[in-house]
């Protein structure tokens, strides 16, 4: 009698167990990049799946054992997708299916992610596109001479890595690109420079993906744009980071450097060839471009630095150094930029708003060419356009002449004679030239 008691009793327990074996897809998102559709399935447990593509129409089949479907497909947009519908369905009694109907051929991959201090269990599906349009020919970039000066700029994060949390849900990644966004837009105005955009959507990319996107466009410079966090919400303040090849200069820019790196796990996975090279020559020339751009990167960073301080609070009044991964690129000068502390309530407030967005870009931008004036590089047009030099300015809501000399260095008297005005009174939308020599 006990040992039939004993029999079903692990009966019981091996049903038991298959039932808490079965995972629940809670969520999905699907994220659109210039190369690639990536559909992320949120799941309460580890799964195991399997994909396959089928011709005839075309279609990717994902079959997903001990799965449930806890949520729908409705909401998900698929306009500007290689996909034309998604199709659920049960195999079995335990197992689902999903399938893609595709409008084009896909390379498809997938991989699971483990739990983490954000996410659940997470399986990702990257559609890779076939033809991969290009958004800017290199040729409008680059010339051998009278050149612009290519500006990459990096907004942080993106797609199902979302950055720092803010207050109300404020999200890091989408604060990020709109300074970005209006960066960009500053030095597509300049006829001296020109904006690279690496990220240019909500879509994820891994860190050497975005310097890889700086060094095929041969950028003259990289800034890679974040938003702070902290355990305590009382910390706030802007910084700049430049590469340190020796390790942290302080504890805060050693958890930054480490909290950025850890990035580089969502996703599974120059100009100087030293491929002929032997170890040493190797080793020799990458020191050389290392301080070379470390030296220039140090030395931007402070004209950066002292911009943003006239525009807001500084973290730290001096630039950092700190082992940043997305600045590890051997020839480009690159900086990292913490516009605020996203974990401050009244940062967070002011780092939402398209008026402290767009200040932010102008400081980053009004650092950036303050630094090329003093350094032209030679055969650029700035090099030639020197003399020349000026900045227009249009006013926007809430500027005032004061505030609008400060940005750029110069006193209120010089701005007023400059643009013959007759009193510091402006209108929005109003032009000012700034003068820079």
């Amino acid at each position: 009698m006990r040992i039939i008691i004993t029999f079903f009793t692990l009966l019981i327990m091996m049903i038991d167990s298959n039932l808490a074996a079965a995972s629940d897809i809670e969520g999905v998102r699907l994220y659109r990049s210039p190369d690639r559709t990536r559909i992320v399935l949120d799941l309460d447990d580890s799964i195991d799946h399997k994909m396959f593509v089928l011709e005839s129409p075309a279609r990717v089949v994902v079959d997903l054992a001990d799965a449930d479907l806890k949520t729908n497909f409705d909401s998900i947009k698929l306009d500007v997708t290689p996909i034309d519908r998604i199709r659920t369905g049960k195999r079995g009694k335990n197992h689902l299916r999903l399938v893609f109907d595709l409008k084009e051929e896909v390379n498809p991959k997938s991989f699971t992610l483990a739990a983490n201090e954000r996410y659940g269990n997470r399986l990702v599906i990257d559609l890779y596109d076939f033809r991969v349009p290009v958004s800017k020919s290199l040729s409008d970039i680059i010339k051998t001479d009278n050149r612009s000066i290519v500006i990459a700029i990096d907004a942080g994060h993106g797609g199902e890595d979302p950055g720092a949390l803010g207050p109300g849900k404020i999200l890091e990644k989408h604060i990020v690109l709109k300074i970005a966004q209006y960066l960009k837009k500053l030095f597509d105005e300049d006829p001296d420079f020109s904006g690279l955009l690496v990220r240019e959507g909500d879509y994820y990319l891994a860190l050497r993906k975005r310097t890889a996107i700086a060094q095929r466009y041969r950028a003259d410079f990289f800034l890679s744009i974040h938003a702070d966090a902290w355990t305590s919400p009382s910390a706030r303040g802007a910084s700049v980071y430049a590469l340190s090849t020796k390790g942290a200069t302080s504890e805060t820019a050693k958890f930054l450097a480490n909290r950025e790196n850890r990035a580089d796990l969502i996703g599974g996975a120059g100009s100087i060839n030293i491929r002929d090279k032997s170890a040493d020559v190797a080793a020799v020339l990458l020191d050389l471009s290392m301080t070379a751009t470390l030296g220039s990167s140090l030395t931007a960073g402070e004209y950066i630095l002292k911009n943003i301080g006239s525009l807001t609070r500084l973290h730290k009044k001096r630039v950092e150094q700190a082992g940043f991964l997305v600045l590890k690129s051997t020839d480009i000068p690159s900086l990292l930029i913490e516009a605020g502390y996203i974990s401050n309530p009244q940062e967070a407030r002011k780092l939402s708003t398209p008026e402290f967005q767009k200040k932010m870009a102008l400081a980053i931008y009004s650092g950036v060419v303050q630094y090329y004036l003093d350094h032209p590089p030679p055969g650029t047009a700035l090099s030639k356009n020197l003399s020349k030099r000026q900045f227009i300015y249009i006013v926007e809501r809430g500027d005032t002449l004061s505030e609008i000399a400060a940005s750029y260095k110069i006193s209120v008297s010089r701005l007023t004679s400059h643009n013959k005005l007759i009193s510091q009174q402006i209108r929005v939308g109003q032009k000012l030239m700034i003068p820079t020599k």
